[in-house]
């Protein structure tokens, strides 16, 4: 999907992340990209095109109800597929908006982000004094079955 197709959303996007549609694709590619800001562009770039999908079933059917069309072309049942094709586009929309939305209202502020934090690995320099007791000769096997 291109970053270029227009969605509702993308000025809720452009206000939580600061920066255009396209400049945020290219610093979802970095290798510093939060997490956050890879699954809002997958969820934009699913809305931007479920939102071309129902632009082009109302086209059709505005197209189809045209007044200065011949109404002998009229048909009930392209009619129908295209409601039912409407209504699923329609569906998928209203998921998509919700879902980036509750994504978008639960992100901290970008200026409270947390980045990763990298830690240098810790080595142990103690050593364990033994076990006073020794373990039991059986600790942890399995007990025979009696007959």
């Amino acid at each position: 999907m291109s970053p270029v197709k227009a969605s509702t959303m993308d000025a809720d996007l452009q206000k939580v992340f600061g920066g255009t549609v396209p400049d945020l694709h290219e610093a979802a590619v970095g290798h510093d990209a939060s997490p956050a800001l890879a699954r809002a562009l997958e969820l934009r770039s699913f809305l931007a095109l479920t939102e071309e999908q129902v632009a082009r079933v109302r086209d059709r059917v505005h197209a189809d109800m045209d007044p200065d069309r011949d109404m002998g072309e009229l048909s009930a049942d392209k009619l129908r597929f295209d409601a039912q094709w409407l209504e699923a586009a329609l569906d998928a929309r209203d998921g998509y908006r919700a879902a980036l939305g509750e994504l978008l209202r639960t992100m901290p502020p970008p200026d409270q982000q947390a980045r990763p934090v990298r830690m240098k690995q810790l080595k142990a320099t103690a050593t364990l004094p033994p076990s006073a007791a020794p373990a039991p000769p059986r600790a942890g096997a399995a007990r025979a079955r009696r007959p």
